[in-house]
């Protein structure tokens, strides 16, 4: 048949039948005022009533349609204009009735006949509801694997877990997780007993209105026995469960009961919140709306999102164990409580960092009444960088102990972490970001009324002085730990009267406040107790999420009491020898110290001065400092380093420093740029008191 040959109507009716009875598109014949002429829809659900019951009346009084006004527009405009419509998407249900909607793409063209007469509008009608169920699913799981889990937070994941899949999924969402796991701790293996505690870690909703919840969020309580939910989690399978006022289970747990009434909850499903065989909790997703269903479909879905969010949970735990751990391991390390020092008083602020773990500080006595401060941090996070850190600050320590000058210790330090980092990368599981670190190590001496300070990478110190005004001395910042090439490290000896407040941190406070200004506000008050200071700084961080640790030293100095420290110049002849032993005697009755020390000091001091006598250079000093402990030190201009001899039975000398190192409790050598001074040390008794006048 050619193309414009006419089609005759006994043609036309019969293709009319065809497509009414064998097309798989359902039909609508309207007429020019949208009422119904004949009607062949593919969803059985949507014939209720009989073809003669429907003919002849308007569209929208025999269906309730989506935006039943866009509809009627777009059939208009077709009747008006000629012009095809096709795709548009509108959800369709029997008038009044409380089943589920069905989705259909209509398409819609004028009827004419030859005359051009306009007849009507031939609606064709594609059920998409699968189509758009199964997209609508690949979208919440999209959401779920894009917005579940972007934090380390066992409750935050939740949290999104709960925003992802309400209103589309569920019009309401609760998630409960066993309390252990929320801790960090390891999740029990399945099946669940009936006792084991839940925490309600997130709840939500679709209505405006608020709704009733069983249990607040935060609640811990079992899941009571003979329930969908605790079956769910005694096998791990999910459950469709329609609800209504004679579901029998729900006598089991009156308080959900009442929830679930009271937001006309309609189908429950369970979904278990599991990982290789344990498990982590439980996911509810309740239907209120009658015109949503669930099925199977929407079963396998919420079992896929339990999965993805199953081990995202189980990710954040094992963060939460293992920051947990470095905390603790950090804690440790730290010292709550440091020495007391006679010429320094300190206080700190530590605020550990959501992936911190990796920052330190230390106080500690040198010899000579010093004291040295140091504070540190290295990169990474987690328990690998709390532990690297205390090697570091262990390895600093040990250093200080060989009266290093800042700067050189600092140079060893480097070498240490380059080492530590070395070990590192040989491990099968290393971690790629490479081991550095930045230090701030510096000495405090009363006597002098100095303080040397040199860094690796750190921010220099603010220096407050007694009269309140603050400065930020101008230190060379030197090479980060770890850097294997680079500039040498400097040290710099800065004034600090007494009074003045030193304060140490790490670049993460810069980062968390105002501004530097701040600090050294806060510090332009330097007579004010330390941890007032330290609160003062706190109070004035910024509340957003602060990602490395927080660490602020504050040091007070002080002047060595005048009455604990003695002096001489001694002659470079033998008799020096005899008349610095009348010194030292005469000096420690007048201190009070007991005849056995006495007797002991006057022996290594003996020692000390014999050799910068015999192998020195003039002139020679003796010091002696009473202070946590006793101290003996003899300085000379010779920068030739004294060396521990081990003397033969025959030999006449040769065992000063022998002598020295099994008597005194330390000893050791410091050099100055105008020789050196060799000290010991000796512990006092704790009932040494200096006798009454």
């Amino acid at each position: 048949m050619a193309q414009n040959e006419a089609v005759s109507p006994g043609e036309g009716a019969a293709v009319l039948e065809a497509l009414f009875h064998r097309s798989p598109t359902g039909l609508l014949i309207l007429d020019t005022e949208l009422r119904i002429l004949r009607i062949n829809l593919t969803r059985p659900a949507l014939h209720q009533a009989p073809t003669e019951q429907i003919v002849g009346r308007h569209v929208t009084d025999v269906y309730d349609l989506s935006a039943p006004g866009e509809v009627e527009a777009m059939l208009h405009s077709v009747l008006e204009s000629g012009a095809h419509e096709e795709g548009r998407l509108v959800a369709v249900r029997p008038k009044g009735a409380p089943g589920p909607e069905y989705l259909f793409s209509v398409s819609a063209s004028r009827l004419e006949d030859s005359q051009g007469r306009i007849w009507g509008v031939l609606t064709e009608m594609l059920d998409v509801t699968e189509r758009e169920k199964v997209g609508a699913r690949i979208r919440v799981l999209g959401s779920v694997r894009e917005h579940v889990g972007r934090t380390l937070n066992v409750v935050a994941t939740c949290q999104e877990l709960v925003q992802a899949v309400v209103p589309d999924l569920a019009d309401i969402a609760v998630v409960e997780v066993v309390d252990a796991v929320v801790r960090g701790e390891e999740p029990p293996a399945s099946p669940l007993g009936p006792e084991a505690p839940l925490r309600r870690v997130a709840f939500g909703h679709s209505g405006g209105e608020e709704q009733i919840e069983a249990h607040p969020v935060g609640d811990v309580r079992a899941l009571p026995f003979s329930t969908p939910y605790a079956q769910t989690l005694a096998d791990l399978k999910p459950r469709l469960v329609p609800l209504g006022p004679d579901t029998p289970w729900l006598a089991a747990d009156p308080p959900r009961a009442e929830a679930i009434r009271a937001s006309g909850a309609r189908l429950l499903i369970t979904a278990p919140l599991t990982l290789r065989g344990t498990v982590l909790g439980l996911l509810s997703l309740y239907r209120t709306d009658q015109a949503d269903v669930y099925d199977k479909g929407d079963v396998t879905l919420a079992v896929a999102v339990a999965a993805h969010t199953a081990l995202c949970i189980d990710n954040a735990r094992r963060y939460t164990r293992e920051h947990t751990i470095a905390l603790t391991v950090q804690r440790h390390l730290l010292l709550p409580h440091p020495d007391p020092q006679t010429t320094m008083e300190t206080a700190h602020l530590h605020v550990p960092g959501e992936v911190g773990g990796g920052s330190g500080f230390d106080t500690f006595a040198l010899s000579g009444a010093r004291t040295a401060l140091v504070v540190g941090e290295v990169a990474g996070q987690g328990l690998h960088a709390a532990t690297t850190m205390g090697q570091i600050g262990t390895a600093a320590r040990s250093l200080a102990a060989l009266d290093l000058e800042p700067d050189e210790l600092l140079a060893r330090l480097n070498d240490t972490v380059i080492s530590l980092a070395g070990e590192r990368a040989a491990l099968p599981s290393s971690d790629p970001m490479p081991l550095t670190g930045s230090c701030s190590y510096a000495v405090h001496d009363p006597l002098a009324q100095t303080c040397t300070i040199a860094l690796a990478g750190h921010p220099p110190p603010v220096i407050a002085h007694p009269d309140g005004t603050t400065e930020m001395p101008d230190l060379p910042a030197g090479p980060p730990l770890g850097t294997a090439e680079g500039p040498p490290f400097a040290a710099t000896t800065v004034s600090v009267t007494d009074g003045s407040v030193l304060a140490f941190y790490t670049a993460s406070l810069l980062r968390t406040s105002p501004s530097l200004g701040t600090l050294q506000r806060v510090l332009a008050h330097p007579e004010r107790p330390l941890q007032d200071l330290c609160d003062d700084v706190l109070y004035r961080l910024r509340t957003d999420t602060r990602h490395s640790d927080v660490v602020l030293l504050l040091a007070r100095t002080h002047p060595f009491p005048a009455d604990r420290l003695a002096a001489w110049y001694l002659d470079a002849h033998p008799q020096a020898v005899a008349a610095a032993r009348a010194h030292v005697r005469h000096q420690l009755i007048l201190w009070g110290v007991d005849e056995g020390t006495a007797y002991t000091t006057e022996m290594i001091v003996s020692e000390l001065v014999t050799n910068a006598v015999r192998y020195g250079t003039p002139p020679v000093q003796l010091q002696l400092i009473k202070d946590r402990t006793l101290t003996c030190e003899v300085h000379d201009s010779n920068s030739l380093a004294p060396r521990l001899r081990h003397a033969k039975t025959i030999d006449e000398g040769g065992r000063g420093l022998f002598i020295i190192a099994q008597l005194a409790q330390n000893w050791g050598v410091r050099y100055t740029l105008d020789g050196k001074t060799v000290w010991a040390e000796q512990a006092l008794p704790p009932a040494t008191t200096a006798p009454p006048p």
